[in-house]
């Protein structure tokens, strides 16, 4: 997770920029198992992560440790060991105000996600496909008109010539 400003958009809104990468939708879960539970060991948010995940993928143990020292290094959570008990020391995470902020981040950028896919999901459903008998000799003639880039022929050409003048 990048600190808080976003190279392309600042800080003005949450933005998706960093969140392409699947690994990235665990960090809502989490943020948000923290909030639910107040605190909670990683095998206990690993166990609890798949019921709401927001991807089909396997999420690897790894990144969930990854994930939340990530998000203590971005002071959204804060751990200190448990040795109380007779076992192992065990770490233990606990949402801080600036990852309850980050999740409130998250739930907006989700939504505005979320409907945009619902809307791309319904579009793409209703469209029938166009007959490609019919289409098949336009495409080779634009085909046979484009450059290699894709430009038509035309606007190389009246490219090439107006920097020639230009000269």
């Amino acid at each position: 997770m990048p600190h808080r400003t976003c190279p392309r958009h600042g800080n003005d809104h949450p933005c998706t920029c960093a969140m392409g990468n699947l690994y990235r939708f665990v960090e809502p879960v989490l943020l948000f198992l923290l909030r639910r539970k107040g605190r909670s060991y990683g095998y206990q948010l690993a166990s609890e992560l798949r019921e709401y995940a927001l991807t089909d993928a396997e999420i690897e143990v790894a990144a969930l440790y990854r994930t939340l020292r990530q998000l203590e290094q971005n002071d959204c959570v804060t751990s200190e060991w448990d040795v109380r008990d007779s076992g192992p020391a065990r770490r233990v995470y606990q949402l801080t105000s600036r990852g309850e902020q980050h999740l409130k981040e998250w739930i907006t950028v989700l939504s505005h996600m979320s409907r945009s896919m619902t809307r791309f999901v319904n579009e793409a459903r209703s469209t029938t496909p166009r007959n490609s008998s019919q289409n098949e000799g336009t495409a080779t003639q634009h085909a046979a008109n484009e450059t290699p880039t894709g430009n038509s022929v035309k606007t190389t050409l009246a490219s090439r010539a107006k920097r020639q003048r230009g000269r």
